[in-house]
């Protein structure tokens, strides 16, 4: 703590809290004094809250009056290059320090005193009697595996009583013990041999380690088609950055890949690494942020909220298959993980790993303008060869009603399974059917909330509106005309295409892998290694399969409806259209057999399917990147939106009418607005939605600008305004 700046007790400090008041506020350092950085509990009001020691105080008023910190948490002060870093994200974002700092402080019981704590975990018996309290708290344990939890954790998850947890411990089916807090997590060895690479694997893990030692800030994209051992080269960039004694983080997009890839770590170092996502317990969490911030733990495996970790010396950060939308965050504080590494690596000198088969644009562009460094990987690791994709014209296949599965796929399927091998049929729409509507007099049932059709989901007997998860009974008669038996599915969904393939191939095992159908995400885990293992014939998935899951059985791909995402106006659609038909093509032949991918499409002739088809990504790349510049759109132009609720729908649109008319901020940067206008879902959880786009050139400041421009207006008290710098989705 050498380089931070200290304070004697009773030395005026400013104290940035957490609670949203806009500002940092003055308080007296206590006594023993402070360092800059320090957390700490101040008292506001009637309360006591969390802090960060920001800097000197102002002054400027009576003294006297000044309260003192609390006190200083037995944690590490906030580092300089930590607090840059939530400096620079909130200016980039438009976010309010205090919701910046909740961020970096999103862990249960900071202010908690160190020493033991009591914890119960699975215990070794069976309970005499179970009942249906008893029966949920066993089913948490099994989820979360051998982990450790506090009483009130246990019994909030479970949803009973602390007296429900004591009763299993007197039986021996919960252990309750005495465990020190907050220990270090085992040491990763990188000395421990890895897989052997091949020549170009090797090469790239060589470049990548070099960038590590020079102990300097940079960025690579490492672009690799689908299996050809992205993972294993990063990995030794991973070992390199430990070697050097410093810390390493991975994102990945999917809570669901982090069960294969902790397996891959432990089996490269010899211990697992700190994890940090949603299926954490709550004592882990705070265990892995202090330990982040004290050096006590070399490798962390998380979701995008882990960049906000308080690393005491980050070295390297990998964003694995990069493109991948999860990575945004869009609601609170709206930013993208993918740019938010970039930013903190720069300001801690660690370098950066960008890994995908198929890269965003943004990414691409940058490697192309010599920002980024760029590393490509274009053969399969081992024996496995790239899949062969062919398209399927559905205008010319003779398809019975209410059938979504061509006899040209239904004749593959059936070729791989007589094989012994697996299939895999790809539908990026989850439940039944995406719309149920009366026969009698034309009604689709919609949520009673939102501008949105409710979906049917018949595993589960309900209807679900995917806007904001309000479910109903699927009825019998229909709403508007009270019609009996009239209601009727349009379209299919995984668990429609579920129903056609089980009448289909009556003998196959068929596993249906899609997000809501898996109460945990420990559930989900087994599911998916219980298919890697053989245990299904025929998988039926949603993009939840393209993420990076290994099925060595896999040879058919067969994508249902390749045309889905290139339908409506989204910037962004032949992108991603683009990159979801490759990753998903590409789980097929990742072992020793040969693959095929098939993607069933009215429009063979489009230019995304013809760029799938040929494998000339590079072609794809520079047509998308021409036309983009050419319109002076994303990565070539800059945009932010905007977007207003509210319950009256008037007042949205009135403020918005006056928000545009107030662009001379926005025109002096050579900004344009357009808008306000609806949003394509114009109304979520009762709330009307405006939105409103600003269009400006590449280099031009435009957040002072945004910020000028909507401070001129108070915003109503039932209203809410949200900015999105660089929007990835426009719903």
């Amino acid at each position: 703590m050498a380089d931070l700046e200290f304070f004697d007790e009773g030395a005026l400090v400013s104290v940035l809290t957490t609670e949203p008041l806009g500002k940092t506020l003055d308080y007296r350092a206590p006594e023993g004094g402070c360092f800059l950085g320090a957390f700490v509990e101040v008292p506001l009001g009637p309360r006591r809250v969390l802090g960060v020691v920001w800097g000197k105080g102002e002054g400027g008023y009576d003294l006297a009056k000044v309260r003192p910190v609390t006190r200083v948490l037995d944690a590490a002060p906030m580092g300089e290059a930590m607090r840059s870093f939530l400096i620079r994200a909130a200016d980039y974002t438009l976010t309010p320090m205090p919701a910046m700092l909740r961020l970096a402080t999103r862990a249960p019981g900071l202010a908690d005193p160190p020493g033991p704590r009591r914890v119960y975990r699975k215990g070794w018996s069976e309970p005499e009697r179970m009942t249906e309290a008893r029966g949920r708290v066993l089913d948490v344990l099994d989820e979360y595996g051998g982990a450790a939890f506090t009483l009130g954790e246990l019994a909030g998850l479970a949803g009973v009583s602390s007296s429900v947890v004591k009763g299993l411990v007197k039986q021996g089916a919960v252990a309750e013990e005495e465990a020190p807090r907050d220990l270090p997590y085992p040491a990763l060895d990188p000395d421990l041999p890895g897989k052997a690479l091949a020549e170009d694997q090797a090469d790239a893990a060589a470049r990548l380690c070099a960038g590590i030692a020079a102990g300097r800030y940079g960025t690579t994209l490492l672009k690799g088609v689908t299996g050809s051992g992205k993972t294993e080269v990063y990995l030794e960039a991973v070992a390199e950055c430990l070697r050097a004694g410093r810390q390493a983080l991975v994102l990945l997009p999917e809570i669901a890949l982090t069960a294969e890839f902790l397996t891959r770590v432990e089996a490269r170092f010899g211990a697992m690494p700190g994890e940090w996502h949603s299926g954490v317990t709550q004592t882990e969490r705070r265990r892995l942020w202090r330990m982040a911030g004290e050096g006590g733990v070399g490798l962390v495996v998380g979701a995008r909220s882990a960049l906000f970790l308080p690393f005491r010396d980050l070295g390297l950060i990998v964003v694995d298959e990069e493109h991948d939308t999860s990575y945004k965050q869009e609601d609170g504080a709206l930013y993208n993980a993918r740019d938010m590494a970039v930013l903190r690596a720069s300001l801690c000198d660690a370098q950066v790993v960008l890994a995908s088969a198929t890269p965003c644009l943004e990414s691409w562009a940058n490697a192309e303008a010599g920002k980024y460094s760029r590393i490509d990987l274009t053969s399969r690791f081992g024996l496995a060869e790239m899949p062969d994709l062919s398209a399927i014209d559905m205008r010319a296949e003779l398809l019975e009603p209410s059938r979504w599965i061509g006899p040209t796929l239904a004749g593959a399927v059936k070729a791989r399974i007589e094989q012994g091998e697996q299939a895999l049929l790809f539908l990026n729409r989850r439940g039944y059917a995406p719309v149920t509507i009366c026969r009698a007099c034309g009604h689709q049932i919609g949520c009673e909330h939102c501008d949105a059709r409710m979906v049917e989901h018949r595993f589960l007997k309900r209807l679900v509106c995917h806007q904001c998860g309000e479910t109903k009974p699927m009825p019998t008669a229909c709403p508007s005309c009270k019609a009996e038996d009239r209601l009727a599915p349009v379209g299919p969904g995984v668990e429609r295409l579920a129903e056609e393939v089980a009448a289909r191939f009556p003998a196959a095992r068929v596993a249906v892998l899609s997000s809501d159908l898996f109460g945990s995400a420990r559930a989900l885990k087994e599911k998916i290694a219980e298919i890697a293992g053989g245990g299904a014939d025929i998988i039926i998935g949603t993009q939840l399969v393209a993420k990076g899951h290994n099925f060595p059985l896999l040879t058919l791909v067969g994508v249902i409806d390749a045309d889905l995402g290139l339908q409506g106006s989204d910037l962004r659609a032949a992108e991603r259209t683009f990159q979801l038909m490759r990753q998903v093509s590409g789980r097929a032949g990742r072992g020793e057999r040969p693959g095929e991918a098939m993607l069933q499409t009215y429009q063979p002739e489009h230019a995304v399917i013809r760029a799938i088809l040929s494998g000339d990504e590079e072609a794809f790349w520079k047509a998308e990147a021409a036309e983009r510049e050419a319109a002076g759109m994303p990565p070539y132009g800059r945009l932010a939106g905007i977007v207003l609720s509210s319950p009256d729908v008037q007042a949205v649109f009135d403020f918005g009418a006056e928000l545009a008319r107030r662009d001379a901020p926005l025109r002096r940067i050579g900004a344009q607005v357009f808008g306000p206008a609806p949003a394509p879902v114009a109304r979520v959880r009762g709330r009307h939605r405006v939105r409103l786009l600003v269009k400006a050139a590449k280099g031009v400041a435009l957040q002072p600008a945004l910020a000028e421009w909507v401070g001129q207006l108070r915003v109503p008290n039932n209203l809410r305004l949200s900015i999105d710098i660089d929007p990835q989705s426009f719903y």
